[in-house]
């Protein structure tokens, strides 16, 4: 094998390593801090520093600018962020995603093989499940910087190479020519961490004098402008056949990226300086690696700082890249109003949209038992036509959310504890479709008795009315308690379950007495039997909604802290 392949085949074969170190990392970091992701979400607030701080924690634990991006912009299409949030979350990703350069800058050569070690050792030992996950990011650590360390081995015969030093010199002479390099290297590796890393290791490599860097600082610099450029393309790929919210998301953050490289552009040379000047002193060769990465920071830390005050202008530049108008890929009402699939890989995100989903279906049913209960108990063809309508919904809904959780599920993302509770809400779920079920054969039996020449007497309808009232309030305190409503009474709604009961049996010996007087048609006894049926297992399934809420297995364990 010739040296230009050795040194192609190093170079793809360690940015593999590096890339797969860097993805196992973070999602071995999202399994061992789920909770603490939590909190870092919770500060998702209208106040654009915490806005800010959230967003580079965030990054900081996943490892990508780009996921907390496609996070944000999942949030804004699903309705639970608003644009200016976004913006905020957006300036702080940039921020956290310099922490990987800055990593990458200490020189743990020695030690790769160490971390690699201690990771699988750790892994391999531990049962526990947080202590596991802390090994494999530890191995992942490690295999980090053995990609690193690959790709910079097989680079040090290109310094010797006079095609490759004329041609580094053109970049380093012009400006522009290294921001598209960068952007192009982004856009083909999808990761700015990865090019930012090759830029590091690429710069570490002496020139032909043997002592200064090959490409030196003020050529590094636009080459990192171009890769900050470059990571915006998976923020705009992202938001494609979204709300035009989350489109002003991605735009956002290519015109944060694109007006800092503009800017640094024409400051190539006294930014170069004045990084070299607050960055450790030494051989160029030496210390260029820890100077790139202070240039990335600096480049994020300054045009956060000019645009935090500037978020209202943001926004009226992103809104004229996407003006109101004809929704596009909206969504149909029978299709998820929060679930996002790029989501799939955040399950603290994920399953925050997962309750939200859920929480929909459960309004969903309380407006059809609604529309049961109302009108002294008789069914219109308008009532009847929506709970119709409302329980088709109910069903693509359902089927929507369990294929998510199968997703979630088969992609190995969750940790035992946030499995243990989507299993819980998967229960939720199964007990609210079924009631909603139910409660569409309620109807139909009584509407297709309606129509026919026997009808039930006004008795029999009002005690339905009544029976409806009882469990529209039950169902609706079951709710409340699996929000999260920590002062509603369990015992209380227990009893009011028994109510339900009691007024079951009640109903049954009344329609009894009504045919035995004449004033009920006999031929009614097994439809209206079978209504009190699915009245009996609605209070059922509403019971089996309290028995998890006294499990504490509520919304309120996925939604962030207030």
């Amino acid at each position: 094998m010739n040296e230009t392949m050795k040194i192609i085949f190093g170079l793809v074969g360690g940015l593999a390593i590096f890339i797969y170190g860097m993805n196992m990392m973070s999602e071995c970091l999202q399994k061992a801090a789920g909770e603490k992701m939590k909190k870092i979400l919770a500060l998702l607030t209208k106040n654009p520093i915490l806005g800010v701080l959230a967003g580079a924690l965030t990054t900081a634990v996943l490892q990508s600018s780009s996921a907390t991006t496609v996070m944000t912009i999942g949030f804004v299409s699903a309705g639970l962020m608003s644009l200016p949030q976004a913006i905020s979350i957006i300036l702080g990703a940039n921020i956290g995603t310099t922490m990987t350069a800055q990593i990458i800058a200490f020189k743990i050569s020695d030690y790769i093989y160490l971390f690699i070690f201690a990771g699988f050792l750790i892994s391999f030992v531990s049962k526990k499940e947080k202590v596991k996950n802390i090994g494999q990011t530890i191995f992942a650590f490690g295999l980090l910087f053995l990609g690193i360390e690959t790709m910079g081995d097989v680079m040090k015969p290109l310094a010797s190479s006079a095609f490759f030093v004329n041609m580094i010199g053109k970049v380093s002479h012009i400006p522009i020519l290294g921001v598209c390099v960068g952007a192009v290297m982004t856009l083909v590796v999808q990761s700015s961490s990865a090019t930012i890393a090759v830029l590091q290791n690429f710069a570490s490599q002496a020139g032909p004098d043997g002592v200064t860097s090959i490409i030196g600082l003020t050529g590094a610099i636009p080459i990192l402008l171009g890769d900050n450029i470059g990571t915006t393309i998976t923020a705009v790929l992202a938001s494609i056949g979204q709300p035009k919210d989350a489109r002003r998301t991605a735009f956002a953050h290519c015109v944060f990226n694109i007006s800092g490289a503009i800017l640094f552009l024409f400051l190539v040379k006294p930014y170069a300086a004045l990084i070299q000047f607050i960055s450790p002193k030494g051989n160029e060769i030496g210390v260029i690696s820890r100077q790139i990465a202070n240039a990335h920071t600096g480049f994020n830390l300054v045009m956060t700082l000019i645009w935090i005050p500037l978020i209202p202008l943001m926004v009226k530049i992103v809104m004229k890249l996407v003006p109101d108008g004809k929704e596009m890929g909206a969504k149909a009402l029978e299709n998820p109003n929060y679930l996002d699939n790029k989501l799939i890989a955040q399950p603290a995100a994920a399953l925050q949209l997962v309750a939200k989903e859920v929480m929909y279906c459960a309004k969903i049913v309380d407006e059809m038992i609604g529309k049961l209960q109302s009108g002294n108990g008789k069914i219109d063809k308008e009532n009847a036509g929506i709970v119709e309508e409302k329980a088709k919904i109910l069903q693509k809904l359902y089927a929507s959310i369990n294929d998510y959780f199968a997703a979630l599920y088969s992609g190995g993302v969750l940790t035992e504890e946030q499995a243990s509770q989507s299993a819980g809400m998967q229960s939720i779920l199964c007990d609210i479709d079924r009631i909603g079920q139910l409660t569409r054969e309620i109807m139909e039996t009584v509407a297709k008795q309606n129509k026919g020449k026997h009808k039930y007497s006004k008795e029999a309808l009002k005690e339905l009315k009544k029976a409806m009232e009882q469990i529209q309030m039950i169902y609706g305190s079951c709710i409340r308690a699996i929000s999260g409503n920590v002062d509603m009474d369990i015992k209380e709604l227990m009893r009011q379950k028994e109510d339900i009961m009691q007024l079951d049996e009640k109903m049954r010996k009344n329609h009894i007495a009504r045919v035995g007087k004449g004033k009920c048609d006999s031929k009614l006894t097994i439809p209206f039997n079978d209504v009190l049926h699915n009245i009996d297992r609605i209070g059922n399934s509403c019971v089996n909604l309290v028995e998890v809420a006294k499990e504490n297995v509520t919304m309120q364990a996925f939604f962030a802290e207030d």
